[in-house]
């Protein structure tokens, strides 16, 4: 267990000595016992966020219809076998170290500091951690403590079943963080109402929609006057003048003078092409799907079907765009979805709509025209693909509403709607963490 010995000391060393500014690299020179302010702490689960970021964005649109790979091995992403291993050390790896250490860094918090601000911070990392942990790879390690170096032989490696990370980690720790933060985000802290928001999305992914109804009705009652509500024009939400837009409930932030531990392209880049493994990664059934809403002002935003890529994060400051985890439009339509799968009628789900569709220079939907349950569900689904093109969020989306297939055009084997385990975890515990089937 080697491996997973360093990753755990590594994050127990973080340091309280860097300042509140998250754009702080924290240095690893403090052991946990001596710690009596967890701020430096706290910002180095922050950080550790970055780490994550492209991996998931390409995962998420990659993998999906939206973006291609056009070298090999990595035009594995389109192929769906047990291809995806060897790109372990540019994705998976990274993407799971990094959530890991954000996750030992929030328990320290979480059991030490006396600051309940922090506590509600440091729970709403550890629940994003483990979201993502576990739509990437399914079951999880789970790890709820902050060790010391003799305890960790002790630790229990083997993999968590999704629903049980869901149910006694994910679900309680955002309980919480809502109960110990307000609704105001500074400097791209956690706030209570993104806590709300994430944990409406956990819902949604478990198919709990009356719930998730609940949590989202709860927060767009209070999201206005937070000061939370739509960008007037759609290119200003990635605007990089107004990167802490109205829009934006909760983003990993991003800067240029930070050193990201990532150490490989970047997310605009990929999406611009601008890695060589895929200059011209723009999927032409995304374009078609925009072909299918003409006059829709997204399009300019998200594709360029001239040079097959995306200007969404324009590269003359791409280094200092925020990776945005949730923002407004995102949620109403996690909320319509929610409410077309409890049943109510198309006349109380489409208005929902309405705001993001003229917004795109577009009609609203007239629900006596889409007027069944099956209908509404399909608009809904192209509208999320049409406003959340290049955020990382289309194959996660076809995978929990079980269109993988309808939509790829290709019968796919479940294994592989979910990544590779990094198969260096899997060795260095002697197989107690187990790698997914398939791979």
């Amino acid at each position: 267990m080697k491996k997973v010995y360093i990753l755990l000391l590594g994050a127990i060393l973080v340091t309280a000595s860097c300042s509140t500014d998250l754009d702080e690299v924290p240095p690893n020179i403090a052991s946990s016992d001596s710690l009596t302010d967890f701020e430096g702490v706290l910002n180095a689960a922050y950080y550790y966020q970055l780490g994550a970021v492209t991996p998931m964005a390409v995962m998420g649109d990659f993998r999906a219809d939206n973006a291609l790979m056009l070298e090999s091995p990595y035009t594995e992403y389109d192929l769906y076998g047990p291809g995806l291993t060897a790109m372990e050390d540019q994705f998976f790896g990274p993407f799971y170290t990094a959530l890991y250490r954000s996750i030992l860094s929030t328990n320290n918090v979480i059991e030490n500091s006396e600051d309940p601000v922090q506590i509600g911070e440091a729970k709403f990392l550890r629940a994003l951690s483990y979201f993502k942990l576990v739509q990437a790879f399914g079951d999880v390690t789970v790890i709820l403590t902050s060790p010391d170096i003799g305890d960790i032989p002790t630790f229990d490696l083997k993999r968590k079943p999704v629903n049980e990370v869901y149910n006694n980690v994910i679900i309680p720790d955002l309980q919480d963080a809502m109960s110990l933060l307000d609704n105001t985000s500074v400097n791209g802290r956690a706030s209570r109402l993104a806590a709300q928001a994430l944990l409406g999305k956990v819902y949604v992914h478990m198919g709990n929609f009356a719930n998730a109804a609940t949590q989202f009705q709860t927060f767009l009652n209070s999201a206005g006057t937070a000061g939370i509500s739509l960008e007037t024009e759609y290119a200003d939400v990635f605007d990089l003048a107004n990167i802490e837009n109205s829009e934006i409930i909760y983003a990993t932030q991003i800067s240029s003078s930070v050193i990201d531990e990532y150490g490989f392209s970047e997310f605009w880049e990929w999406y611009l092409g601008q890695d060589s493994k895929s200059p011209a990664p723009l999927d032409p059934d995304l374009i078609s799907a925009y072909d299918a809403s003409p006059g829709d002002l997204r399009r300019a935003v998200n594709i360029d079907e001239t040079a097959l890529r995306s200007p969404k994060y324009p590269q003359s400051g791409g280094p200092d765009h925020d990776w945005i985890e949730l923002r407004l439009a995102d949620v109403i339509l996690l909320y319509a979805e929610a409410l077309n799968e409890n049943g109510s009628p198309a006349t109380t789900v489409l208005p929902l709509l309405d705001d993001i569709r003229e917004r795109a220079g577009l009609d609203v939907l007239d629900p006596t025209i889409i007027n069944t349950q099956t209908l509404v569900r399909k608009a809904i689904q192209d509208e999320r693909r049409l406003e959340l093109a290049f955020e990382g969020h289309r194959w996660f989306d076809l995978v929990r509403t079980g269109t993988v297939d309808s939509e790829m055009g290709q019968t796919i084997n479940p294994n592989y709607y979910v990544f590779p385990i990094p198969i260096s975890e899997v060795l260095v515990s002697n197989g107690v963490i187990t790698q997914n089937p398939g791979y």
